[in-house]
């Protein structure tokens, strides 16, 4: 890796938390500056504006989540295992979650809807990729007997992101993780009840 690219690879890391706590409007130059105590100069030496920072400050945050949660899910054997194993990383994790300013997607969803066109086409892929791993997740279990056949795999995956996000959204405002557990409960219901054979 050549110097530049430490450098940007630095930038991206030091500007991950302050855009996702702070907002992607929200967060100025300056407070890149502060964070990485680098020079304007430098920054944007590595970078064309704010934007294409914000662009690859998401893109980060985004893998780091789903490593995390490919993480969680890689070691289990078995489809529902792998679906409870997704609940489990935020029962275990949420607090992590919350200090990181909440879930990457969702944050960047609300402003990207109407305020931020650049990144609008890049969540919606990123929800269209969460969602296809978890529709894997389920054929998989549907192939191999562990799932019930005439069941949708894409509306139980939009389901499920559904409810966790609803979670994570609700538990960061009222700052009660009680919320999150109770997206997550209702969650594992959903598996082992409409999905599990």
């Amino acid at each position: 890796m050549s110097k530049a690219e430490k450098t940007r690879e630095y930038i991206i890391e030091k500007a991950a938390p302050i855009f996702n706590t702070k907002g992607y409007a929200g967060t100025s130059l300056s407070d890149i500056i502060e964070a990485t105590g680098l020079t304007k100069g430098s920054v944007y030496g590595n970078f064309e504006n704010k934007d294409e920072i914000a662009v690859a400050v998401y893109g980060y945050s985004v893998n780091a989540l789903g490593k995390r949660l490919d993480d969680a899910m890689n070691d289990r054997n078995s489809a529902l295992d792998k679906l409870l194993a997704f609940t489990e990383y935020y029962r275990i994790n949420w607090r992590g979650t919350f200090e990181r300013g909440g879930c990457p997607i969702l944050n960047a969803s609300v402003e990207a809807d109407d305020n931020l066109p650049i990144l609008k086409k890049i969540v919606q892929d990123s929800i269209k990729n969460w969602v296809s791993r978890l529709t894997k997740i389920i054929e998989e279990g549907m192939q191999n007997g562990e799932f019930k056949e005439r069941i949708s795999s894409l509306e139980h995956a939009y389901l499920i992101i559904t409810l966790v996000e609803g979670g994570i959204l609700l538990a960061k405002i009222e700052n009660n993780p009680k919320r999150l557990f109770s997206a997550l409960d209702r969650v594992v219901k959903i598996i082992k009840e409409e999905i599990k054979k």
